[in-house]
């Protein structure tokens, strides 16, 4: 008895109305797919949201890569909405195509229709965006709950901790001198060269006094000292309160019946509050020294002429608007910090990665907050 030969594997497209069919015939092994892999890709790729009618009953054997690549073209032509029915299949054909199918993971990402797309962008946005909201009621929740400890706090005096405040004032204000000292000086130097290039064209160098001055004690010392805060002493909120959760300090502590809002977040929140307006009047004094020392070297203002048209520029308003935007920083600053620090997981990477966040969150609410309060002062003419 001789062995049947096997017939070429082929494929055909018949387009109508109502859809393409698609003809398979012959006998889909290895040795003969060639042309009918190209004519396949051919199809696939012009082809989007046709339905498809795919005749196999005049296919004989199929082996591994037949089906496989039967149900490669299938998929491609599903993820691009083409509505498809098969029709012909013989028993073994059925067989051989659960057996494949299984191991198939689906459409490949690079045959995803913009349809698909779009569907992920959308999911995707809408996943954040209803994150924000979650996290943003999770703070506001805390803020009302940090509030009304506040209010108990003023009820009993005794009850606040004085000690812990003492130390917080000197971790984030004394030891935070250097730092802003330097940040401080920086920003005049780099104000009085800019300005000087400037003004020396006009040949008004003596206005650099009115900018310096302005410019350092009503919006820069502020702003910078408040970043220097929250990159500093906010990530080192967040990063006591988080390990203290991941070392269960805290679930012991609401065991014991202590308030962790009450012992850790209003102490750090009430002394940062006191030693941010001390932070911005420094940075005010280092900016203008800074400033009188550039002003010497490169335009040859003397010392003593500097200061007389200070006191003639500079408003004492100036001062009191930067010393008032510190304590609504510091309040910021502290409150985003131990927020984030008690989002912390039980893993020391969430340490890192909420530090990161409480540091972006600070400096961008502190920096909303300065424009704030920059287009409110300019609507009241102050």
């Amino acid at each position: 008895m001789g062995i049947p030969s096997s017939r070429q594997g082929s494929i055909e497209f018949a387009v109508s109305p109502s859809g393409v069919t698609i003809t398979s015939r012959g006998d889909w092994v290895i040795e003969g797919l060639r042309d009918v892999d190209r004519r396949l890709e051919q199809f696939a790729v012009k082809t989007a949201g046709t339905p498809v009618t795919w005749d196999v009953s005049e296919v004989g054997q199929v082996d591994s890569a037949g089906m496989m690549l039967f149900i490669r073209y299938y998929d491609m032509l599903q993820s691009k909405h083409c509505p498809m029915e098969v029709i012909g299949a013989s028993s073994d054909h059925d067989r051989m195509y659960r057996l494949l199918r299984q191991y198939v993971a689906g459409p490949s990402p690079a045959v995803l229709s913009r349809v698909s797309r779009l569907q992920r962008l959308l999911y995707t946005l809408g996943k954040r965006s209803a994150s924000c909201v979650l996290d943003l009621c999770a703070f506001l929740a805390f803020l009302g709950e940090n509030f009304v400890i506040f209010l108990l706090a003023l009820r009993h005096p005794l009850s606040i901790r004085y000690g812990a405040i003492i130390k917080n004032i000197e971790e984030a204000g004394v030891r935070a001198l250097p730092i802003v000292a330097l940040t401080s000086f920086l920003i005049g130097v780099v104000i009085t060269y800019q300005g000087a290039v400037q003004l020396e064209k006009f040949g008004a160098h003596i206005f650099i006094v009115d900018m310096i001055s302005i410019s350092v004690t009503r919006e820069l010392a502020p702003l910078i000292t408040a970043i220097v805060v929250a990159g500093r002493t906010g990530s080192s909120y967040t990063a006591q309160i988080g390990v203290m959760k991941i070392t269960e300090e805290i679930d012991a502590m609401r065991t014991m019946g202590f308030e962790p809002l009450h012992f850790l977040v209003q102490p750090r929140i009430i002394a940062l509050m006191i030693v941010m307006p001390l932070l911005i009047f420094f940075a005010d004094m280092v900016g203008i020294l800074a400033g009188m020392l550039i002003s010497n070297i490169h335009l040859h203002l003397s010392y003593g002429e500097f200061l007389r048209r200070l006191q003639v520029a500079l408003d004492i308003k100036h001062v009191w608007i930067g010393l008032f935007k510190g304590p609504f920083f510091a309040w910021l600053i502290a409150a985003v910090s131990c927020f984030r620090g008690f989002q912390v997981s039980k893993s020391t990477e969430s340490i890192g990665r909420y530090t990161t966040i409480s540091v972006v969150n600070a400096i961008f609410l502190v920096i909303a907050c300065d424009a704030l309060f920059s287009v409110l002062f300019t609507e009241l003419g102050i």
